[in-house]
């Protein structure tokens, strides 16, 4: 698997060097050069603000008592620095943000549901944005073959929605217990044996409608919150463009992105796809590899912190269970 990454990531980085020696190489690095200091932590302050949006949103889906919202804002920090920072799975993040949640005084069944469930609406929430920024981009009236932007937003679209509605419910069904205790016996995995307790953290989320409907405005929120980026970004590129346009290049750029899931970050695909992008607002094409290559600075400005974060937490929870196991022996 990680050689898999490894040599996608190679073939990623292979296609944003000739995409960017194409458009020239020169005229790329003076476009990011624009960006400044003041931008970069702009950009970034943004970024700051979606992750630990989210991190509130993830915290509405479990109903009280639950931990302090800036635990919740820690844990989706750390989640998000390692899905983008380290070569690992994309779900890699969420299953340590499920696990350190658990440490955090949350039934396991009941972290690992809320996990899933957030990234179902945080899913669901980018299906529905892709479709306003094909919408957007309809109603521009720009000159481009909208094709391939419509069945992307589509091909997310279905499934996402499908998704969030349907595997609650599946992972939900008694069914799952009966295979679960069945696999175990014959196996011997203890983890099997979580399959009940996840279904009964379902269980709980999904009659939470309240705290449900707030994680999804929330993450809709967060979405048009990203467009901010793009739009700031291009008047420090000196073209300026409505909030509109930002919006279309924002939504459909992240399709874009998740059609490139097997190529970490998604190097290459990302400009590919926002060259394409900007073409039809007629936005040149060395701006549009600068302008991905910004919406990246974020991911290094608060992804190289946040996993210094996780090693303390992790830390944290392994004095925890030093001393818990101190406290027994001394007990006995």
């Amino acid at each position: 698997m990680k050689k898999a990454a490894a040599f996608g990531l190679f073939l990623g980085l292979l296609l944003f060097a000739a995409l960017t020696f194409y458009e020239g190489a020169g005229d790329v690095a003076h476009a990011f050069a624009q960006i400044g200091l003041f931008g970069a932590l702009t950009i970034a302050a943004l970024r700051f603000v979606q992750t630990f949006g989210a991190g509130f949103a993830w915290r509405f889906l479990i109903p009280k008592p639950r931990p302090a919202p800036w635990i919740f804002c820690q844990l989706r920090w750390v989640r998000e620095s390692i899905n983008n920072l380290l070569p690992v799975a994309a779900v890699g993040g969420d299953v340590f943000g499920a696990r350190l949640l658990k440490k955090r005084r949350v039934e396991g069944g009941l972290a690992g549901a809320s996990v899933i469930v957030d990234l179902l609406a945080q899913t669901a929430t980018q299906a529905a944005f892709t479709v306003i920024g094909v919408i957007l981009l309809f109603y521009a009236g720009v000159e481009a073959d909208l094709t391939l932007a419509a069945v992307v937003g589509a091909t997310i679209m279905v499934p996402a929605i499908a998704g969030f509605w349907l595997a609650p419910r599946l992972l939900s069904m008694p069914a799952l217990d009966r295979l679960a205790e069945k696999i175990e016996s014959q196996t011997g995995w203890p983890s099997v044996v979580g399959l009940p307790a996840l279904r009964a953290g379902l269980d709980v989320i999904l009659r939470h409608r309240s705290g449900l409907a707030r994680a999804l405005a929330i993450h809709m929120t967060i979405w048009f919150i990203g467009a901010l980026e793009i739009y700031f970004a291009l008047h420090l590129l000196g073209d300026p463009r409505s909030f509109a346009t930002a919006v279309t290049i924002e939504s459909l750029g992240h399709a874009v992105k998740a059609a490139g899931f097997l190529i970490p970050g998604a190097w290459g695909v990302q400009e590919g796809g926002f060259i394409a992008l900007c073409a039809a607002f007629g936005i040149a094409s060395p701006n549009a590899i600068a302008l991905s290559l910004i919406k990246r600075i974020p991911d290094l400005l608060c992804g190289a912190p946040g996993l210094l974060l996780w090693r303390r937490l992790e830390g944290e929870s392994l004095f925890a269970r030093e001393k818990r196991a101190e406290e027994e022996a001394r007990s006995v």
